[in-house]
């Protein structure tokens, strides 16, 4: 089972099982972007539509992009709003999915199963305006040395989906080689809890 069918089997379930990534980078998107309003959106890896809903609170317009057809087919259940639209795609391959320039792009729990994240912020400037943002929100590298990776259970056990390791470092590389400076990174804690393990780390990116 390759990453795309396991989004898919993982869909039926993705809402209801505890699960404190999607959870704490919900929290983390919400309270990063809570002062800012946008005309258009792109949302990379909008799954179920988790943090769908809560763009088109900041935003007139919001396309939400996804590689799984079962994900996209649980937002597009949910979500009913005029000015959303779902698009599959894989964001591996050159961003032909979109005609408009956005003023945000997100990014949540995708790149760890991107290898080559220097093309995702190429195709991110290529789309987004002139002093628009790139909000990054993935498992922290910290949790990721300790072996935690996006899995789910199944009737045959536990999947553990291909993941790759993206240092701090090598987020800051690929924005600098693509035209970004970095105006926002944190760490995010389960329950508030400073003295663990960051579970997910975001980064905003501003294209210059």
């Amino acid at each position: 089972m390759n990453n795309q069918e396991a989004y898919n089997a993982w869909s039926k379930s993705y809402d209801s099982v505890k699960n404190n990534t999607r959870d704490v980078e919900a929290k983390a998107l919400r309270e990063t972007l809570s002062a800012e309003s946008f005309d258009n959106v792109l949302e990379i890896g909008c799954g179920t539509g988790k943090n769908t809903t809560w763009l088109l609170t900041k935003a007139k317009n919001v396309v939400g992009a996804d590689f799984s057809d079962e994900m996209l087919a649980q937002a597009k259940a949910k979500i009913k709003a005029d000015n959303v639209e779902f698009v599959q795609t894989d964001v591996r391959e050159t961003w032909n999915f979109a005609d408009q320039s956005f003023d945000l792009i997100t990014c949540g729990l995708i790149l760890e199963h991107i290898e080559n994240i220097d093309f995702v912020f190429n195709q991110a400037n290529a789309k987004l305006k002139t002093d628009g943002l790139f909000y990054i929100g993935e498992l922290h590298p910290f949790k990721q040395y300790n072996g935690t990776k996006a899995r789910f259970e199944t009737d045959n056990g536990r999947f553990e989906l291909e993941c790759f390791t993206h240092h701090v470092s090598d987020y800051f590389d690929a924005a600098k080689n693509n035209g970004f400076d970095c105006v926002s990174i944190n760490d995010w804690f389960d329950d508030n809890d400073r003295t663990a393990i960051p579970r997910i780390l975001t980064m905003i990116f501003k294209k210059v």
